[in-house]
């Protein structure tokens, strides 16, 4: 995680890194702020896909679930029908259109604010998909 902060241009601890992985009852639980999270998912994407010459984007500085939705797509190069993939891993069903209503810019028509429901979905399909993965190749070995 040090190594995907330091992607993205940002320095962190492993006590910061402790901290915010720590339940939020524990006294050493310490809450990530939605830039940090920002920082930390510009660096995933540089990580997975790479980093892009000059300039870095800017971090934002309030992330809604749209926006976390987005940059692990991203980072994760997913594909729209990717994406239901995983969803239906979780038994979650949704079109593409409502997916893809996800993606647009808040002030579109068509835009739909992705409920934290949806993106917990994803994140544990995600966790599913990219476990088995992991999984299979140590089982090869």
């Amino acid at each position: 995680m040090i190594a995907v902060f330091g992607l993205a241009d940002y320095e962190v601890t492993c006590e910061q890194i402790s901290g915010w992985l720590k339940n939020d009852g524990d006294p050493a639980y310490q809450p990530c702020s939605d830039n940090q999270l920002a920082i930390f998912l510009n660096g995933l994407i540089n990580h997975k896909r790479g980093k892009k010459e000059g300039e870095q984007p800017e971090p934002e500085q309030k992330l809604t679930n749209n926006i976390i939705f987005m940059k692990l797509k991203i980072a994760l190069n997913l594909k729209a029908d990717d994406v239901l993939e995983i969803m239906s891993l979780v038994d979650t069903d949704i079109s593409k259109h409502e997916l893809n209503a996800f993606f647009r810019k808040a002030g579109n028509k068509h835009y739909r604010k992705c409920k934290d429901q949806i993106l917990c979905d994803f994140l544990n399909g995600v966790q599913l998909k990219y476990r088995d993965i992991v999984k299979l190749k140590a089982e090869k070995e």
